[in-house]
């Protein structure tokens, strides 16, 4: 089913060609207003579409609703359809070029009949642009050099739709007798939040051979370059993540598995120590760990290799025991049907439990959040008579902890009095809504949450949603030395569009000593298996297991959460 980022891109397609068609303002506003709405809902549209609740999103009124209704149906929506049929689609790239409004494309297209990127760009190198008021030699200079930057502008995708697919794809390549060893590089096998291509390694004896097996075992055509140590074939698709296939001899496969991975950054550094040391900084190996030794340097985790000391502490010994995914015992943020889950108690229970898990938080919203069945104090309270339940059924195979996410209101309050705070085992504050507010009082919203004594995590805290929604704008200096007196632990939400934390700021609240909880934020059972993204992102940020309250004993971990809601007490 489609997702609420599809039907937003949907409205906005919508609006789009309409300003362009010279659509009255109001219902062109009305169409974004419907986009933005479902870019920053939280629950899945198409749950409140079972619902028959649709309009229950704002800016979602009757006529929308259908629109929606009808293409969750069908696939399709003839008003689209229609209106693509009388303004031509390829237009929108065009509105993509700096400078280049709707307003300025529509007259290009019905006074000189450009209506794609390849005509805009012909008739700015031939001059016939100046021919329109407004337009000049700058303006057609300007022209050019955009559309030649948004040529080379790589398309971004999620590390959670390409790191799938490499497992895929890597099932099919080992399968093949040309092939003696394949295995995902580039910014995938470092944990990438967002990638522009997917690299595989292939280790073969004649490495022209192996890409041609691939290629035809994957039903692709490429062209194959041959050089003097490796060959390669890039797959273009129309649509999708293009894949980069490398092919070296096994002699050379460690080297090779090296360059690859990247990044460029840990490469120009890597080079830069063996030209100081009077080595071939690209001399054949055959595993990753040679190479590294023969520049006296410990194998470098993937994750790592990114230009920001890795060097320097590989050196001096102080690379970190990096947090693996087995770590996690306890999973402190998830949703069950009492608010917008997908699953009961019981079968998110279950489930976590086949994962190997030793604590699960059934931590659903709060009453505000109506859109998502935020509860009240008094379902609250009834949940927890489920939970107990539960928890007799399955005995001591699992701990179950009733706990809330709890929204942050836009004045900053949360949306429980503290007497109801006090009743749960956890409390996680997030925000979902009013997002863009200004810097300074946005902050100071997240500033009030974690100063309450009450509050056991920040969930997802910039509440960027990839690759759609930027995160709030956050003063982090603030949020971190907030973070680091109270002692409240940071989410990194391993949902692949959410990452958030996101690296860089891992490593931050690290520094400081701030705790962290990797949690998947999970509305179904699958949604557990998602930790392994928000792992990733705690390694690319130097976690250890020592850093995140997850991998703790459960004795321990309820210690922490006592511990926290009364410190300040």
């Amino acid at each position: 089913m489609p997702d609420n980022q599809t039907l937003a891109a949907l409205f906005k397609r919508i609006a789009l060609l309409l300003e362009l068609k010279g659509e009255n303002p109001y219902k062109i506003r009305a169409y974004r207003r419907a986009a933005e709405a479902l870019t920053e809902l939280d629950v899945p549209a198409t749950v409140l579409w079972e619902e028959q609740r649709l309009t229950e999103i704002p800016g979602v009124g009757d006529a929308i609703a259908k629109k929606i209704d009808e293409y969750l149906r069908t696939g399709h929506l003839t008003f689209l359809e229609r209106l693509e049929a009388e303004v031509p689609p390829s237009l929108i790239e065009l509105t993509q070029l700096p400078g280049l409004g709707p307003k300025k494309v529509r007259r290009l297209w019905q006074e000189l009949g450009i209506t794609n990127l390849d005509a805009l760009e012909k008739a700015a190198q031939e001059g016939r642009l100046r021919a329109l008021s407004g337009f000049g030699p700058k303006s057609e200079a300007r022209i050019l050099e955009a559309i030649h930057a948004h040529r080379a502008r790589p398309q971004g995708f999620l590390l959670g739709q390409a790191y799938p697919t490499a497992l895929h794809l890597l099932e099919i390549l080992r399968a093949l007798p040309e092939i003696a060893q394949a295995e995902m590089a580039g910014s995938v096998r470092r944990g990438k939040a967002m990638v522009h291509d997917l690299e595989l390694l292939l280790a073969a004896a004649s490495p022209t051979e192996a890409l041609q097996a691939a290629l035809n075992a994957l039903h692709a055509e490429a062209e194959i370059v041959v050089h003097p140590d490796y060959a390669e074939a890039e797959i273009q698709p129309p649509e999708g993540l293009p894949i980069h296939l490398i092919a070296a001899q096994p002699a050379r496969w460690g080297t090779a598995w090296v360059f690859s991975t990247g990044s460029k950054t840990h490469l120009n550094a890597l080079r830069d120590l063996a030209t100081a040391q009077g080595h071939n900084p690209e001399a054949p190996f055959p595993t990753e760990t040679a190479y590294y030794a023969a520049l006296g340097l410990p194998w470098i985790p993937p994750e790592l290799r990114e230009g920001q000391g890795e060097i320097e502490a590989a050196q001096t010994k102080r690379l970190p025991n990096l947090i693996t995914a087995n770590a996690i015992q306890a999973e402190l943020h998830s949703h069950s049907t009492w608010s917008d889950g997908r699953a009961s108690i019981r079968e998110m229970a279950e489930a976590a439990l086949a994962r190997g898990l030793r604590v699960l938080a059934i931590t659903d919203h709060s009453q505000s959040l109506g859109v998502a069945h935020g509860l009240t104090p008094e379902r609250l309270r009834a949940q927890k008579e489920e939970i107990r339940a539960v928890q007799a059924a399955l005995g001591n195979q699992i701990l179950l902890l009733q706990g809330a996410e709890v929204e942050i209101l836009a004045d900053g309050s949360l949306d429980y009095p503290d007497d109801v705070l006090a009743e749960l085992d956890v409390v996680v504050a997030s925000l979902h809504t009013s997002l863009r507010q200004p810097r300074e009082r946005i902050t100071e919203r997240l500033l009030r949450a974690i100063r309450n004594p009450f509050v056991h995590i920040i969930g997802h805290p910039s509440g960027r949603l990839l690759p759609h929604r930027a995160g709030a704008d956050l003063d982090w200096e603030a949020v971190l030395t907030a973070a680091a007196a109270s002692g409240v632990a940071l989410e990194i939400n391993a949902h692949p569009r959410r990452l958030d934390l996101d690296d860089e700021h891992v490593r931050q609240a690290i520094d400081r000593g701030i705790p962290l909880a990797i949690n998947t934020d999970a509305h179904t059972p699958t949604d557990f298996d998602n930790r392994f993204y928000g792992v990733l992102t705690a390694r690319r940020g130097w976690a250890t297991a020592d850093h995140v309250i997850n991998t703790r004993e459960p004795k321990r971990l309820l210690a922490w959460l006592k511990q926290k809601s009364t410190k300040n007490h």
